[in-house]
């Protein structure tokens, strides 16, 4: 449904319009939970904002060189949790914005924030970008002093976005006044989320943090889900919580992911995470939804038989926009590694690799691999997260075609537990760089900063890429320059 207050095209995320309360206890309304865009093209994006009621949500926006304002209104209901979301169209490319978001007639209590456009795919110019996943689980959560400090670090990057890897919000792991580290927390939501109202309230906990709001409104973000938004190692057929057997979770967690993004799916697909983007004549950027469409974790996977991970649809999505990408460098985007072992043999790998069990998605995996292969340009970067500790490989995986690597790079956790793994599948012509994490138990929430991580990459005008770990205390651990063949 549309819902016009103004002579621009609005999307709008409820599904109805309503006529907002005039007051609530006398006070004017209010942004809760600050403001964001995501979504970002060349000439479109979605901004996103949440209202203490129901109201209209109004932003405005205008390119930082000049030119004309734009204002556009939605309203919100408690359908979708007061928080509304406007597309905005007709921006220019290659341009920086400055935004304002304002709940009802309350102007004077406008959130700004900033975002930059892409650049067409044919036009030349450099990109720098963030990317992580992981945050507040294992009670380790907003620290009561710092609440989530490495946001700070992410923003000082000055990144033209953020991608957010997944495990946003742990919904299945509450965060206590104490924390794992010792630290006094603010402590979030006290049970496991079994319905959608609890999943809000994660998504809440960890939005209402200082650092997070301010890294958002200074950048524009794109975000997947992983397991923990909805419950540890889940998939479509391992979706029910054990303290409610025959309820399933996936879909009320969806609802609340989708709610809580500043994105709008395409039309005709409303559930529909996975989709590309492109950055100019160097980037394109494929980003997976691994959740969704799995087969059952503990399935065989076999040639005869091989398991999905991406289910049909987006599988053959998928391998038809490598073929046609002609952009520099492509980046996939995997919530979860490609040769670290995830999962348990009870419940089954939850990985892309099965670690000699047969148990992983590699016939899969592999599949796409060949593709990639045979795409021009052939120069590929994976972007992954889920195992808490930081790492970059480098993969050869056809024998007799060397000239054929790419990198994967592994980041997180941004704040939450930190379990350095060893183990690896050496299948693939893997030779692992980097491994970063910890050797000994971590004493106290400072020494965790050390070990809190998020990848950067950045693509000059000429295409080769740096890509960097960094750590929560602003150090760059690990740094790697590839010039494109």
């Amino acid at each position: 449904m549309r819902c016009a207050h103004s002579s621009r095209v609005i999307v709008l995320l409820t599904l109805g319009c309503t006529s907002p309360p005039a007051s609530l206890s006398g006070a004017s309304p209010v942004l809760t939970h600050g403001v964001a865009v995501g979504s970002v093209a060349a000439t479109n994006a979605v901004a996103w904002g949440r209202c203490d009621r129901a109201t209209t949500v109004t932003v405005r926006w205008q390119a930082d060189g000049g030119g004309d304002r734009e204002t556009a209104q939605v309203t919100a209901t408690s359908e979708h949790d007061f928080i509304g979301k406007i597309a905005l169209d007709g921006l220019r490319s290659a341009t920086a914005y400055s935004y304002w978001i304002w709940c009802g007639d309350n102007e004077s209590a406008a959130r700004a924030g900033h975002f930059s456009t892409a650049p067409e795919p044919e036009q030349v110019a450099p990109v720098r970008f963030v990317f992580g996943g992981d945050l507040g689980g294992q009670n380790v959560c907003r620290d009561r002093q710092q609440g989530y400090p490495i946001f700070h670090t992410v923003r000082a990057a000055e990144p033209d976005f953020f991608v957010a890897l997944g495990d946003l919000i742990y919904a299945d792991d509450p965060c206590k006044a104490v924390g794992r580290f010792g630290n006094e927390q603010i402590a979030g939501p006290p049970t496991p989320a079994t319905n959608r109202a609890v999943f809000r309230d994660y998504w809440k906990y960890n939005r209402t943090d200082r650092a997070f709001q301010q890294m958002l409104a200074s950048t524009s973000m794109y975000s997947v889900w992983d397991d923990h938004e909805i419950k540890n190692d889940a998939g479509p057929k391992q979706d029910t919580p054990v303290f409610e057997p025959g309820s399933h979770l996936l879909q009320p967690a969806l609802h609340a992911f989708l709610e809580y993004q500043p994105m709008l799916p395409p039309a005709g697909a409303p559930e529909r995470l996975y989709g590309s983007f492109r950055w100019g004549r160097h980037l394109e950027i494929f980003i997976l939804d691994l959740r969704q469409y799995r087969d059952a974790n503990i399935a065989p996977d076999s040639a005869a038989k091989p398991k999905t991970m991406l289910g049909d649809d987006q599988r053959r999505w998928l391998l038809d926009a490598l073929r046609r990408s002609d952009a520099t460098w492509k980046v996939i985007v995997s919530s979860v590694p490609l040769s670290v072992p995830t999962g348990t043999l009870l419940i089954g790998h939850d990985g892309w690799t099965g670690s000699g069990v047969g148990d992983g998605f590699e016939h899969e995996r592999d599949a796409i691999l060949r593709t990639m292969q045979k795409s021009t340009p052939r120069n590929f970067v994976w972007i992954t997260t889920d195992v808490h500790f930081g790492a970059v490989f480098r993969y050869r995986p056809f024998a007799g075609d060397e000239q054929f690597a790419f990198h994967e790079m592994i980041s997180g956790p941004l704040n939450a537990g930190v379990f350095p793994k060893e183990e690896y599948d050496r299948q693939l012509g893997a030779e692992r760089l980097i491994l970063y994490g910890p050797t000994q138990p971590i004493a106290d929430f400072e020494e965790a900063l050390r070990w809190f991580n998020f990848g950067l990459i950045e693509i000059n005008e000429k295409g080769a890429l740096t890509a960097k770990l960094i750590n929560g205390r602003a150090e760059a651990v690990y740094a790697i320059t590839v010039d494109p063949p």
